[in-house]
């Protein structure tokens, strides 16, 4: 069972949020969506968005917004086998 530990809990979360929109997403908008559900703090997400990009499960690109870059973050392959992974054992836990 891998939901034993909050970052296998929160990696399921962040994986979901940003697979809903095929583009992808920022950072800050990640950060609000899962405060939907769970109480985060940026400074706990960026270092999960880092792992999972380090994992292969996410892609990031940067898109110029006005006068600055923002990060988006794509879900990968490997990011919806990980996250169909999370939802079985997500599944057999409830």
């Amino acid at each position: 069972m891998v939901f034993n530990t909050g970052a296998a809990l929160l990696d399921a979360i962040v994986l979901y949020v940003v697979s809903r929109d095929q583009n992808g997403t920022y950072g800050y908008r990640i950060t609000q969506e899962v405060r939907e559900v769970l109480d985060i703090s940026e400074s706990t997400l960026y270092p999960v968005l880092r792992r999972l990009l380090k994992d292969g499960c996410l892609e990031s690109y940067d898109l110029a917004i006005d006068v600055t870059n923002r990060r988006y973050y794509r879900f990968t392959e490997s990011g919806r086998l990980q996250l169909n992974l999370y939802r079985g054992e997500w599944n057999t836990y409830a």
